[in-house]
């Protein structure tokens, strides 16, 4: 029963999140186009969309260093309320157009942000274990990224025909984006508390605010979590280019044809296939990918990402992030390898984020809020930077920096891996030729006090497998004989 309401409790998760973000990752996505649009027919509006999204992620940065420290007194689930009602608010800013409320929305959606994104992975941790750590995390994805569906797809079929979004038109649009938001806080207002295996409520840490952030200042500057810092600030670099800067790159291409602005939508419908498709398959595969690695899923996210960058280098001119251009590309700018393109950026997206979330949740299970934190830190931090200078520069320098920071942090998360490989399999060396100990062997899990484990339901599945490789004889079909 336990087992079960911790899947659920997943389930709801992802539902809250799936609504929610299908308001924001739609506004989003938009809002350069909807923001160009308030200007034409209102010019004292002098609102930016990349200053806004730049701010956001700027603000979100910050806010992760105390919202481990809210977290610890509030617990995730009152955190993620509080951050959900910020997105209906920074959608609701957008009824009454006028640059200070754009940027006051967006500086506080940015708090907003921290505190929900830390009190998911915290909560998502406390309904997970080492076995079911990656299922949950790409289910949980699969479900959020089905945000990009609903909301784009509404704004696919009403920006039909459209070379300029009429206030009407963005009225209609901003009442749906908030009605979902809500719905999706409904769902987070039932989740129910994370429960152990025995029926107790599963605990976070209760040494207080202080000690959360001493926490996670000590965190981050462990070899370890430096290391994937890169990788983190690489998947915030991209984040931001795919949900904010290509999509209006295309409908700002103006030799896509009159429908280039209907691009808009469609193209945020096929990254959200690529990120529920990856994220579907590594939850379908949970307990295989642990077996094998997370390196090889991280590689393929790499190598479908480079491709995409240098399909995206052919098809759309250096002009495309700033206005509508006639400009000339490469070859002639097509819509259907445009799409190709969004799609690729979803599933790679999907294979370093899925991997992220497993390696958070497992190899610090007991300080997940911290971590979580300092991922979305660095994430959030290098996604305003990318927004600060989408404003500046081409469309070719930024896929140059995009394939520089892919190539560091593919490499730093590849090295933690194979790192945490190797610490697995001197664990398993001192416990498999430990052959007279009659009793549960004593396994030390994540540099706590030794506590008793049995074979192989309490042991990371790694262990298990290595352990049978170097010891089968303890082993009968699936069960060990110690």
């Amino acid at each position: 029963m336990g087992l079960d309401r911790k899947f659920m409790n997943v389930i709801v998760l992802g539902f809250g999140f799936m609504f929610v973000f299908t308001a924001f990752q739609t506004m989003g996505n938009i809002e350069k186009t909807i923001l160009d649009s308030i200007q034409r027919d209102n010019p004292a509006f002098q609102g930016d969309a990349y200053t806004s999204l730049a701010i956001i992620y700027a603000v979100f940065a910050l806010c992760n260093w105390v919202s481990p420290s809210l977290i610890s007194v509030t617990g995730p689930r009152v955190a993620m309320l509080i951050g959900a009602a910020t997105y209906a608010l920074f959608i609701a800013s957008f009824l009454i157009p006028q640059t200070w409320l754009l940027y006051v929305a967006s500086c506080v959606i940015g708090f907003g942000a921290a505190v929900i994104w830390t009190g998911q992975g915290n909560y998502l941790t406390l309904n997970s274990d080492s076995n079911t750590i990656a299922r949950n995390s790409g289910i949980f994805w699969a479900m959020l990224q089905a945000s990009m569906f609903l909301g784009n797809l509404f704004v696919y079929i009403k920006f039909q025909g459209k070379t300029h979004i009429d206030s009407e038109t963005r009225l209609l649009v901003f009442i749906v984006l908030i009605v979902l938001a809500g719905v999706g806080i409904v769902f987070l207002l039932i989740l129910r508390p994370a429960q152990n295996y025995d029926g107790e409520l599963a605990k976070n840490d209760t040494n207080g605010p202080v000690r959360a952030l001493v926490k996670a200042f000590k965190l981050l500057f462990t070899k370890q979590m430096l290391l994937l810092s890169l990788t983190f600030f690489y998947t915030g670099v991209e984040l931001s280019f795919f949900s904010g800067v290509y999509g209006p790159s295309i409908g700002f291409t103006q030799q896509m044809g009159e429908s280039a602005k209907q691009l808009v939508g469609l193209s945020g419908i096929f990254v959200g296939v690529g990120e529920v498709l990856g994220g579907a398959m590594f939850g379908i595969l949970g307990q295989r990918t642990t077996r094998w690695g997370r390196d090889p899923i991280v590689i393929a996210g790499f190598l479908i990402h480079i491709l995409s960058f240098f399909l995206i280098f052919l098809n759309l001119p250096n002009s495309a992030p700033f206005h509508d251009t006639m400009d000339a590309a490469f070859i002639t700018s097509n819509p259907y390898l445009a799409m190709f393109c969004s799609f690729l950026l979803g599933y790679g997206d999907s294979c370093y984020n899925t991997q992220i979330y497993s390696v958070l949740g497992s190899v610090w299970s007991e300080d997940s809020a911290p971590a979580f934190a300092l991922f979305k830190f660095t994430q959030s931090l290098a996604a305003a930077a990318c927004f600060f200078y989408s404003s500046h520069l081409g469309l070719y320098a930024q896929l140059g920096i995009l394939v520089v920071l892919s190539i560091i942090g593919t490499i730093s998360f590849c090295f933690v891996e194979w790192k945490a490989k190797e610490a697995n399999a001197m664990k398993v060396k001192t416990l498999a030729y430990n052959s007279d100990c009659e009793d549960p062997c004593y396994v030390e899990e994540s540099n706590r006090n030794l506590q008793k484990a049995t074979w192989p339901e309490d042991l990371d599945p790694f262990i298990c497998w290595t352990a049978w490789h170097i010891h089968p004889a303890h082993f009968v079909g699936d069960h060990c004989n110690y």
